[in-house]
């Protein structure tokens, strides 16, 4: 996915922003970047691989060059970025964070008005350059924003860093969130509000569908109102958000906690403990043990010293290996129990089916998995999750080729939790992974669990639907 921070001071801002992009670095694995602006108008830009070590360990090196008041940054599962330019708007940086689906369209179009593209990201096109060129376009930096947003197909949230400021715009559809914190002489905007407390800013204003602000060092001045309509990604709640976090005002924790309690309340299985696939599972795990009236423990525990979630390498092998030796289970929890985990979601299966064989192996007497959402059907096309799968990559959408056929599209009965086609493709996923119960969230508790209504939030890889394009 990828988040963003930016921040504008009246004193050198390279110490919040440094650690501001960091704490963005859960959200993606691929490229860091930041650039500042200094009072001459002079850009400094670094931009590193994260592909085999953590955000910091990489930039802190490059730290003394960063000079000025106002900065911007990126964690980016995409592209390098920021992308600088000048045009005769000025001086301006870029970062950004999202899925354009209509790109190639865009491409052409501004290579047919005489622009040129200088960025490559894995061959193509650079999608922040994309953005940077559209923005060149208008006849001011407001009127480039508002081209960026009618032309993007997909989602884009992005930071514009300006001699008069920063420019925070929230994608047309709200997909992604960005919100502005507050501190004495500073303001800060980012996608993450776990990054504004430690430095010591106070959120202050959560931006709408499309909304624009423009932050100075003493004020954040709308520049566009929100839209009407919101499709905020639901899976921030389930899997990305840092627990800590909040968006539309409402805490990542809280939701995974009442998509374990809600489960957890109406679950009938007997079982003896209740624990996690760490760490997304956790608050779940802890919310289901409160639910069902039984112990929360820590059956499996994560191994963070050596074995972060940043490093991400390159070959699948080698990330089976990491997924592997990151997680220890503990054997006397284990030892002749009946264990609930609770984990996000599934996508291929496979790393779950090594998870229970090695469980069981340890002695598990039987292994439940709780899942907190319903099942994945649908590819994501709006913000990068499953975005690189083919359909069949997912192990419910792979159930439903081989019952129907490859280009069967009627997925309806699917969909609904009360079908017996329903009930047989959760019943087909458990024997593939060597189960002994499986159970999925429905989507009315995930929209229940959220607490906004169904309308304004983005459920596509569960059930189809999608505005906007």
């Amino acid at each position: 996915m990828g988040g963003i921070f930016g921040v504008i001071s009246k004193q050198k801002c390279i110490s919040d922003l440094y650690y501001g992009t960091d704490y963005h670095s859960h959200l993606g694995t691929r490229m860091g970047g930041l650039v500042t602006l200094n009072q001459e108008g002079g850009f400094a830009r670094a931009i590193h691989s994260l592909g085999n070590a953590q955000f910091r360990s990489k930039f802190e090196e490059d730290l003394p060059k960063f000079e000025g008041n106002s900065g911007i940054g990126v964690i980016s599962d995409t592209d390098p970025q920021p992308i600088i330019m000048n045009s005769h708007l000025g001086k301006f940086a870029v970062v950004t964070v999202g899925k354009i689906n209509n790109i190639a369209e865009l491409e052409k179009e501004l290579l047919d008005a005489g622009k040129s593209f200088t960025e490559l990201s894995s061959g193509h096109t650079n999608p922040t350059e994309v953005v940077a060129l559209l923005i060149s376009t208008g006849k001011t930096f407001s009127d480039g924003i508002e081209i960026v947003k009618q032309k993007i197909k997909g989602s884009c949230s992005f930071l514009v860093l300006t001699l008069d400021g920063i420019y925070a715009c929230r994608d047309r559809y709200g997909r992604t969130p960005l919100v502005t914190g507050k501190k004495d002489g500073a303001w800060a905007v980012c996608t993450e509000t776990c990054s504004l407390p430690n430095l010591g800013f106070e959120a202050e204003h959560f931006l709408g569908p499309g909304e624009v602000r423009l932050l100075s060092e003493d004020k954040a001045e709308q520049i566009a109102p929100e839209g009407e309509k919101l499709q905020i990604c639901s899976f921030l709640w389930i899997y990305y958000g840092y627990p800590t976090s909040c968006y539309e005002n409402i805490n990542v924790d809280d939701v995974r906690y009442y998509l374990g309690y809600y489960m957890g309340s109406r679950d009938k299985t007997q079982l003896d403990v209740s624990s996690a696939i760490p760490d997304s599972g956790t608050c779940m795990a802890i919310g289901y043990a409160s639910g069902k009236q039984i112990p929360y423990r820590c059956a499996v525990v994560k191994y963070t010293p050596s074995w972060p979630r940043s490093f991400t390498p390159p070959k699948q092998s080698i990330r089976d290996t990491v997924a592997k030796m990151k997680l220890i289970p503990n054997k006397v929890l284990l030892r002749e129990k009946r264990i609930a985990f609770c984990d996000d979601s599934i996508v291929r299966g496979t790393q779950l089916r090594d998870n229970a064989r090695v469980l069981y192996g340890y002695g598990a007497r039987e292994i439940h998995i709780r899942i907190s959402c319903p099942p994945l059907i649908f590819p994501c096309t709006f913000v990068n999750f499953s975005a690189s799968r083919t359909p069949t990559e997912l192990i419910a959408r792979r159930y439903i080729a081989e019952k129907e056929s490859p280009d069967f599209n009627d997925f309806q009965k699917y969909v609904d939790d009360k079908s017996e086609e329903h009930k047989e493709m959760v019943n087909y996923i458990k024997n593939e992974l060597k189960l002994t119960s499986l159970k999925y969230n429905t989507l009315d508790t995930l929209v229940k669990s959220i607490g906004l209504p169904k309308e304004r939030v983005c459920t596509h890889c569960f059930d189809g639907s999608s505005f906007g394009g």
